[in-house]
Parts: structure tokens; C-alpha cells; sequence
């Protein structure tokens, strides 16, 4: 038994560093194109204060990378990225159908997945959240 709930935690630990990655670098990106050119590609799609928050989304995207890497505030920055994913799916890829090789919706549906798991298991014990916050007795029951 106590097998399986590593396994678990290692899965977690996977799922949370790769997307972690993806973000980092989709966060990197909208900086090194320069958030004057995502503040343009954010107005032209639509968003709400574009000016505000393409620098936010960028940050958010980033540093939220970051700490879901390390494992630090997961549940919080995983809701965030998840309500970021279902944005981006609704205001921009979901008209262009499901394939990402044509703007679709593909991508970002995994992205939102992957980040809700993470909010609703959290990170697992290989993550800092578990030094600084502890774990709920809760989640010592079904994961440890």
C-alpha cells in the first residue's frame, strides 16, 4: 500500500513540474515578446483591460510556473491558471475548433485539467507547501 500512495505523490510531483514548465515558458514568452506587443494581441482578442492584465497574466503565468515547480502555494496558483485556461478557451480557441495546430481549444482544455488537479489533490508531498503549511489530516489519510 504505502507504495502506491509514493506513486501518487510521484505522480503529482510529474504532473505539477511539467506543467509548472509549460507555464514558465508561456509566462517567459509574453515578457520577451514585450507586454506592449501581448497588450496588442490581448486587446485585438478581446480582453478586458488588456493593458493591465497582460503584464498580470504574464506574471501570473510565470511566477505561478515557478511555484507550482517548487510545490509553494499549489491549490491558489493552480486555481488561478485554471481560471486563466477557461479565459483563454472561451475568448479565444474554442471558435476555432478543438485541434491546437489551428488555434483550437486542445491545448488549453489540457492545461485547465492538469491545473485542476492539481487544486483539487494538491501538490503532493514532494512540495514545499507540505514544509511550510503541513497537510490536512485529510489528505494524510488519502495520500499519505
Amino acid at each position: 500500500m504505502a507504495s502506491n500512495n509514493n506513486t501518487a505523490h510521484f505522480g503529482l510531483l510529474v504532473l505539477r513540474v511539467v506543467t509548472g514548465i509549460i507555464f514558465i515558458m508561456h509566462g517567459w514568452q509574453k515578457f520577451d515578446q514585450g507586454i506592449p506587443a501581448t497588450t496588442e494581441g490581448f486587446t485585438a482578442m478581446g480582453v478586458v483591460l488588456p493593458e493591465l492584465m497582460a503584464p498580470f497574466i504574464a506574471g501570473l503565468e510565470l511566477i505561478g510556473g515557478i511555484a507550482l515547480v517548487l510545490g509553494l502555494l499549489s491549490r491558489p496558483i493552480a486555481v488561478l491558471l485554471v481560471v486563466d485556461m477557461v479565459v483563454a478557451l472561451f475568448l479565444v480557441h474554442l471558435p476555432n475548433g478543438f485541434f491546437a495546430a489551428v488555434g483550437g481549444y486542445e491545448f488549453v482544455l489540457a492545461l485547465a485539467a492538469m491545473s485542476a488537479t492539481i487544486a483539487l489533490a494538491g501538490p503532493g508531498k514532494f512540495a514545499i507547501d507540505g514544509l511550510l503549511f503541513g497537510r490536512s489530516k485529510r489528505l494524510k489519510g488519502v495520500l499519505a
